[in-house]
C-alpha cells in the first residue's frame, strides 16, 4: 500500500468515524460551533486510540463515535447514489445500518497505525450553507497533509457530512466502492446489503 493510499484510508477513517449530534438551536450554524464539533471529533478518536484496547474493541468504539457524530443517513444515501431513489424505506434503513458497520470496520481497524499521530484544526470558513473546517494530519514518518471536514446543521443537528483528503472526497470515494459492489450484484440492493455486512 503506497503512502497516499494509506493516508487516504487512515484519514478517511478519521472522517468517517468522527461526525456529530448536537441539538440545533434557533440560530444558524456558526464557525465556532463547526470548529467545536471537529475539536470534539478529534478528541474522541484520539481518546479511543490512546486506550490501547484490542483492535476489535477499538472498532466497536469507532462505530459508536460514527453513530453519535455522523450524519449517517446523508452519507449512506449519497454513497448509494441514484440507486437510493429506487430503494424502499426498509432497504434504506437496512443499507444505512450495514453501511455504519462497514465504515467502522474498514477504517477503524487501521487506526492502530495512527497511534503517535495527531490532527490539528487550523481554521474554519463558511461555504454556502455549510462550514469547512481545515486541519492538518500528522502521522509518524510521513509529511503532514491537509484534511477538510464539511459540517452542516441541515438535518437539525451539527453534523459532519464529508471529508476532503488532499482533494479526495470520502462520499465520492465510497460511492465508487459501493457502486462497484452493486454492479457485481446486477443492481440487487438486498444482495448489496448482505455484501456490505461482511465487507470492511
Amino acid at each position: 500500500m503506497n503512502d497516499f493510499t494509506r493516508r487516504r484510508l487512515l484519514v478517511t477513517g478519521t472522517a468517517a468515524l468522527g461526525l456529530s449530534g448536537v441539538a440545533l438551536p434557533a440560530f444558524a450554524l456558526t464557525e465556532g460551533r463547526a470548529r467545536a464539533l471537529i475539536d470534539q471529533v478529534v478528541s474522541d478518536i484520539n481518546g479511543v486510540i490512546a486506550t490501547g484496547k484490542p483492535l476489535s474493541q477499538m472498532v466497536s468504539d469507532f462505530e459508536r463515535i460514527f453513530s453519535r457524530y455522523a450524519d449517517v443517513n446523508i452519507i449512506a444515501r449519497s454513497t448509494l447514489g441514484a440507486d437510493a431513489n429506487r430503494a424502499s424505506a426498509a432497504q434504506m434503513r437496512a443499507f444505512t445500518d450495514a453501511f455504519r458497520g462497514y465504515v467502522a470496520r474498514k477504517y477503524g481497524k487501521r487506526f492502530n497505525e495512527f497511534i503517535g499521530g495527531r490532527i490539528e484544526v487550523q481554521g474554519v470558513r463558511q461555504v454556502k450553507s455549510w462550514h469547512e473546517v481545515r486541519s492538518m494530519a500528522y502521522l509518524r514518518g510521513e509529511s503532514p497533509f491537509e484534511v477538510s471536514f464539511l459540517v452542516s446543521d441541515r438535518s437539525g443537528k451539527d453534523l459532519f457530512f464529508d471529508m476532503i483528503i488532499e482533494g479526495i472526497s470520502l462520499r465520492l470515494s465510497e460511492r465508487t466502492e459501493i457502486g462497484a459492489m452493486l454492479d457485481r450484484r446486477n443492481g440487487d440492493i438486498n444482495a448489496l446489503i448482505e455484501d456490505i455486512k461482511r465487507a470492511g
